[in-house]
């Protein structure tokens, strides 16, 4: 085996590690914020009316380690040779070891997604701090594509802390993206998405998108720069034309008839950190 393949499968076991925990952020995270959100508006309640009683908080503590993960159906908690990445759901056969209910095909499906990016990181760049940035990168963009696609929210807690490791990274060296065009790619983003919500806003008296989608775009500016907004929302407009055309046709939209936009933005920005930005224009014919 070559060391390129050596350093790929070595990434690749890593990746199916991170791919079993982005499982936990993407079920997890969307609900700690929802407990938040409810704690936060119980304080404001009882601030602005003193005396009324407010909802109690949710009793427990709920976070991404803690409690252990449990089947949704019985209650059975996963053992931890119930939860080797891959391995278990195959010698599971896909179901609850306690009530036999089916698991998910998502869960083997993060997992084996992160892993194949985690060792396309470490075939191009070796284990260096590099692959090791763009492997983080890959990992946020799972995680958000997973949340948004459930429940069309991209929290910030993910979205910023990857616009700072791009600026971060970029400053540093780590990413071949000078500084300069890493902070107008971040300011390009924001600012871009920012003018066509306000704009089909004021045309319409709707909301086309949520600040969420600018947050990811502007990650995306500072990681691959300035120059590659036009690729990266051209691609990721046009895939998400044609998934909600097909998702209409199917008659599979969600209430609201809402399609998520940060998936896309997500794929667009992991086929800019496989083949490169400039494939993106050459694919589709510009």
């Amino acid at each position: 085996m070559s060391v390129a393949w050596a350093e790929a499968a070595i990434l690749a076991v890593l990746g199916a590690l991170v791919g079993s925990f982005l499982n936990v952020v993407i079920h997890r995270l969307p609900r700690m914020l929802e407990r938040r959100w409810s704690e936060e508006c119980a304080a404001l309640h009882a601030d602005m009316a003193p005396g009324a009683t407010s909802p109690p908080a949710e009793a427990g503590t709920y976070n991404l380690m803690v409690p252990r993960s449990a089947c949704p159906h019985c209650g059975h908690q996963i053992r931890w040779y119930e939860n080797i990445p891959l391995i278990s759901y195959a010698f599971l056969r896909g179901q609850c070891s306690s009530c036999a209910a089916s698991i998910s095909l998502r869960y083997p499906m993060v997992e084996l997604c992160t892993a194949l990016l985690f060792a396309w990181c470490g075939w191009r760049w070796g284990l260096s701090w590099e692959a090791l940035a763009w492997a983080g990168f890959s990992a946020a963009l799972v995680a958000l594509t997973g949340i948004d696609w459930d429940t069309t929210l991209l929290p910030d807690d993910i979205t910023l802390p990857l616009l700072w490791a791009g600026l971060v990274l970029s400053a540093m060296g780590i990413l071949s993206v000078p500084l300069k065009d890493s902070l107008w790619g971040a300011v390009g983003g924001y600012l871009s998405l920012w003018l066509v919500y306000w704009a089909f806003k004021l045309a319409t008296g709707k909301e086309g998108m949520g600040y969420g989608d600018f947050k990811l775009f502007a990650a995306l500016g500072a990681w691959f720069g300035w120059s590659a907004l036009i690729p990266l929302i051209l691609m990721a407009s046009v895939i998400g034309a044609i998934t909600g055309i097909g998702i209409k046709l199917f008659s599979q939209l969600r209430e609201g008839g809402y399609v998520p936009f940060g998936p896309f933005l997500a794929l667009a920005g992991l086929t800019a950190m496989i083949s490169g930005a400039d494939s993106i224009l050459a694919a589709i014919g510009l």
